[in-house]
């Protein structure tokens, strides 16, 4: 691994695969890794509100022997009491790695240049990494391969549509992704995309047309329409994407056994109904869960012991 999990895009195909792996052994045998990052700390900031993210980044390090420190954006005032250059060589003289949960993905790029120690990209909006590894683990846990199977995108061209492209790309995943005009997603993560996935069998279909989209999917994807941040434009994006709801009728144009999947927290009677969350095919608590384990063998692959310091 690299210092830094900022993208997937980062990730060779190897680094991408290996932390599938690593996250089966760490699931199945927590035990084994119960003392893996004694000693180790890491400084967690936040600049937007979070439940899973916080819990599991603190419960992980925790069960891996480690320790946690919460700063909320009242401690640190990045950019108006302190300058992100400093911030990062302060705390790489305190703890061994640093998460980081806010808006400017510029800010978590100067951050991980500004520090020797590993940054962990805890979403920024541009991208949030973590999920789609837990969601591309949770739907090889499932269905026991990636490669051909087909994964739709329903609603906003956001952070989590672009991590899933990335890992679709790496994983060889056919993917549609459908959303209205305008909400597009970003088109230079689109190109990448198509380059990281040319020899994967990776495709990219972009539609504006969710029954289109759902067609014979394996998986279909969700998230709310109006991101923290959009508060402002709820209203307008309710009307823009009403059509793009997640429903049974949706849902009946995959695949009769196709998991329904969302990032969560999840708008209820917005981009996705009880009926279609609360199902039997719906893996949403499980993506949940899997981003403890998913995050657990990063944060040991960036900052576990190296050979040198376990033979000192």
């Amino acid at each position: 691994m690299r210092k830094d999990f900022i993208a997937i895009h980062d990730l060779t195909q190897y680094e991408f695969h290996e932390i599938l792996d690593r996250t089966d052994d760490m699931k199945r045998h927590p035990h084994r890794f119960r003392k893996s990052l004694k000693n180790r700390i890491l400084a967690m900031i936040f600049q937007k509100p979070s439940l899973r993210t916080r819990m599991t980044f603190e419960v992980g390090m925790l069960q891996l022997g480690g320790e946690a420190i919460c700063l909320a954006p009242s401690d640190i005032q990045i950019g108006s009491r302190e300058g992100i250059f400093d911030i990062g060589k302060n705390l790489e003289r305190w703890v061994n790695g640093i998460s980081l949960r806010t808006s400017s993905h510029q800010i978590i790029l100067d951050l991980a240049a500004s520090t020797r120690i590993p940054v962990i990209n805890a979403l920024t909006d541009l991208l949030h990494p973590c999920q789609a590894m837990a969601d591309f683990y949770t739907l090889r846990e499932k269905k026991g391969g990636l490669a051909g199977m087909r994964l739709s995108y329903v609603g906003d061209g956001n952070n989590v549509c672009h991590s899933l492209m990335f890992a679709a790309a790496k994983a060889g995943t056919k993917m549609t992704v459908a959303t209205p005009s305008g909400y597009e997603p970003n088109p230079e993560i689109v190109r990448q995309a198509l380059d990281d996935g040319k020899d994967t069998g990776f495709s990219l279909k972009l539609t504006a047309d969710p029954a289109e989209a759902a067609s014979g999917a394996d998986a279909v994807y969700t998230d709310v329409w109006a991101s923290m941040g959009q508060e402002a434009e709820k209203e307008k994006r309710a009307e823009i994407f009403a059509p793009y709801q997640v429903n049974a009728k949706l849902m009946s144009r995959a695949k009769a056994d196709a998991f329904f999947m969302h990032c969560l927290p999840a708008h209820r009677g917005d981009e996705v109904t009880d009926e279609v969350i609360d199902s039997p095919n719906s893996v949403v608590y499980d993506e949940a869960e899997n981003r403890l384990h998913i995050q657990k063998v990063i944060m040991l692959l960036l900052m576990g012991k190296k050979e040198k310091e376990e033979h000192e």
